[in-house]
């Protein structure tokens, strides 16, 4: 099972758009951006489809917002991991600030691990639905007589304190403002992903390049014509044409420079005179 994924791995190089539509099917959600599963719950509950029962649904919060909740659905994750023997470990702190990028990474290590171990398969006997809604009764059972108590402290503290007067803003005004923001963040947002992504795929074929640099500069390879044209590609100085006609053209005369030319026929030889 892949537990330890490199990055060079093609499991990081899923697009965010299959990581939403992998999420979205499998636990029945509308997910539209990555940041989304920042809280960790959504996590929780893929490994609780990938190992039906293991995970504690009822201490996985889905409404977390504070980065407290969610640092405790990441706790649970955390646990359910060493029960299960899962060697990876959690940039919680990374996680929880919803950096496009971190949770894309982790969410691509955790699609690449659930298929190890499913195949890919949907559990067809899991109810994500129905295991969010008996977690969240049980879980709300348990807090409820705390949050009675916190409320009914509340209420005496408000009615103890008089009507406070503010300045007020036009409704409308500020609906379009927030509008506006939430537009622009989301758009940035998704430019630093596809930036994010460039980058990735940058130092993925440049580390290629620098393989096959090497492999040619081998003492063994060095001379060898297919090496040499190699290097005539990789050290090409003139971006604007492809050095590709130059290496074509060398390797063929050094594959041919060895060949005796063919000799003249008898009719070959009347032309000549």
């Amino acid at each position: 099972m892949a537990t330890n994924i490199g990055m060079m791995d093609s499991a990081y190089f899923v697009g965010r758009n299959e990581i939403l539509t992998w999420i979205n099917n499998r636990l029945q959600l509308n997910l539209s951006r990555i940041e989304e599963a920042a809280s960790g719950a959504v996590q929780c509950q893929m490994i609780d489809m990938t190992y039906p029962g293991v995970v504690p649904m009822h201490k996985v919060n889905f409404d977390a917002k504070t980065e407290y909740d969610m640092i405790q659905n990441y706790k649970v994750l955390q646990e359910v991991f060493n029960k299960l023997k899962i060697e990876k470990h959690l940039e919680v702190n990374r996680l929880v600030k919803g950096r496009p990028l971190d949770n894309l990474e982790f969410l691509q290590w955790l699609k690449r691990y659930c298929d190890s171990v499913n195949g890919g398969i949907m559990n067809e006997n899991y109810n994500p639905v129905e295991r969010r809604v008996k977690g969240g009764k049980e879980r709300n059972s348990k807090g409820s007589q705390k949050n009675s108590k916190s409320l009914q402290t509340n209420n005496m503290h408000n009615s103890s304190s008089g009507p406070k007067q503010g300045k007020t803003y036009p409704a409308s005004a500020a609906a379009d403002s927030s509008n506006q923001i939430e537009a622009l963040s989301s758009e940035i947002t998704d430019l630093k992903l596809s930036v994010d992504v460039l980058e990735k795929e940058r130092d993925f074929y440049f580390a290629k390049l620098r393989d096959i640099e090497i492999l040619c500069q081998g003492s063994e390879l060095e001379d060898i014509p297919m090496a040499v044209a190699v290097k005539k590609i990789l050290y090409a100085v003139d971006a604007k044409e492809s050095a590709l006609s130059e290496a074509q053209e060398y390797l063929y005369q050094a594959m041919n420079a060895g060949e005796p030319e063919p000799e003249e026929t008898e009719e070959e030889k009347e032309n000549d005179l």
